[in-house]
């Protein structure tokens, strides 16, 4: 009966002491949106799509100036134009309208596309280096900081891994 004490003794301390082990790792946090905008990858490929977004910005300006002052000479005309001429004038100019409104869409979406694109592909490249640094840390678990409401700074590894990506992924291929 003794030696089944002693054994259940030293079989409960040991689950103890591995139970305090589980508890004494804490699950640490990443925040991607800081390792997208960052690392040198993210800030080079945010950098990209800002100026193809502000170079599509100025074509469109420019286009839509150009239809609104080929509106004001339509209306200026309309006294002096035939009824059927003028209306087909307003038709032209209605057809660009639509197309330009079409193409603005389309070139929005494109960009849009291609940043959801370039956020994968980071992500993927992220993912190995963080599953590297959580084995050479022991660490079992690493949360998106967005999903966390509060918790303790030294826990967030960004720093680290931005640290890392940065020596390993300096850009990445646009479209």
């Amino acid at each position: 009966m003794k030696k089944t004490m002693k054994f259940f003794y030293i079989i409960l301390i040991i689950f103890f002491f591995n139970m305090a082990n589980s508890f004494a790792e804490y699950p640490y946090f990443i925040d991607f949106s800081k390792v997208l905008n960052n690392s040198k990858a993210g800030a080079d490929a945010q950098a990209k799509l800002k100026k193809k977004f502000e170079s599509e910005d100025k074509k469109f300006k420019k286009i839509e100036a150009d239809i609104r002052k080929e509106e004001k000479e339509i209306i200026s005309q309309k006294k002096t134009l035939e009824k059927e001429k003028y209306q087909s004038k307003l038709n032209d100019l209605r057809k660009k309208v639509a197309k330009f409104k079409t193409d603005k869409r389309v070139s929005i979406q494109q960009i849009s596309n291609s940043r959801s694109e370039l956020k994968k592909t980071l992500l993927k490249s992220v993912n190995p280096i963080i599953k590297k640094y959580m084995e050479d840390n022991n660490i079992r678990l690493v949360l998106n900081k967005q999903s966390i409401i509060l918790g303790d700074t030294s826990l967030e590894i960004t720093n680290q891994i931005i640290e890392i990506l940065n020596k390993e992924l300096t850009s990445i291929k646009t479209n």
